[in-house]
């Protein structure tokens, strides 16, 4: 059986929409989609006591209220669900495991605020061995979509871009082939962006001073780009592809990139010490102030 989409429910309003969007790329992959709640243990008890019946049937309810909203969304998903006891963090990481993507919510602010990122989701995100994707609470189905032809919302009309953010100096193969799969299974077009920023001049020696030309450095990076990307557009001849090179901080040209887009695509470096949450900077300002689903891909 084919690893499931897994999405982490708590009957929050995040939640229901990261497990509609669970159910949405559940079947854009034709995988099981599997709902987990996570039991924590009360602080009071020693490790390992039984949940009571109480905090049982309100974990039932949670996942029932998710199950509605996917069959409402999603007639024919395929859902299954389990009750895990423990930390919330840790059972998430456990379950994240023995799936092909785990999906949590993160609860949306207005404008270009983006993320209010819990501990548990950033303590997941810094922590997994596979992708994991945070999806605010506002999003709907039509935010995938182009906007209909008079612009209003619509689930009828393509799919908006796949943004990948792309490190030239250190591409990793998990992460370009997860935005380039992300995008075919949406026929949407990629969009590769490649932040750079100019040398300080202190730091240039007499014969680097060509190094300063900015129009010069953007043609360099342009096909540096190109050459990564290559072999991704041979084995994905049927994704259109669009590459950007910005001279901006990092941070910045992401979220202006992901702006319209439906979904961003950033890797995390595995730091081989499981217990250290780390996200690095400019991930961690993705998850933040980024509106659409974001994509956490691990990588080495």
């Amino acid at each position: 059986m084919p690893a499931p989409v897994i999405a982490g429910v708590d009957g929050s309003p995040e939640s229901l929409a990261a497990a509609e969007w669970a159910a949405r790329e559940a079947e854009r992959r034709d995988r099981p989609l599997r709902l987990i709640h996570a039991l924590d243990w009360h602080p009071a008890r020693p490790d390992g006591e039984p949940v009571d019946a109480t905090r049982r049937r309100s974990a039932l309810r949670a996942l029932r209220r998710a199950e509605e909203r996917i069959h409402g969304a999603v007639p024919a998903a395929h859902v299954t669900d389990e009750q895990m006891e423990g930390p919330a963090t840790a059972a998430l990481l456990k379950a994240a495991e023995r799936a092909a993507l785990l999906v949590l919510g993160s609860r949306g602010l207005t404008g270009l605020a983006g993320f209010l990122v819990g501990s548990v989701a950033l303590g997941v995100v810094g922590q997994a061995t596979g992708p994991v994707v945070l999806v605010r609470a506002e999003e709907d189905a039509a935010d995938e979509h182009l906007p209909a032809e008079g612009g209003g919302a619509s689930t009828r009309t393509g799919h908006r871009d796949v943004v990948l953010a792309l490190d030239v100096k250190d591409p990793c193969d998990e992460v370009i082939e997860f935005a380039f799969e992300a995008a075919r299974l949406r026929r949407a077009r990629l969009r590769a962006v490649h932040v750079w920023q100019s040398p300080p001049a202190f730091g240039l020696g007499p014969g680097d001073i060509a190094l300063v030309d900015d129009p010069c450095r953007a043609e360099e990076w342009q096909g540096f780009v190109s050459a990564v990307l290559q072999v991704w557009r041979d084995k994905y001849s049927d994704v259109e592809v669009l590459q950007t090179v910005v001279r901006e901080k990092p941070s910045t040209a992401l979220v202006r990139a992901a702006s319209g887009a439906s979904l961003l695509v950033v890797g995390r470096h595995l730091t081989g010490r499981p217990a250290i949450v780390r996200t690095g900077p400019v991930t961690h300002a993705a998850i933040r102030h980024v509106g659409c689903p974001v994509a956490v891909v691990p990588h080495h």
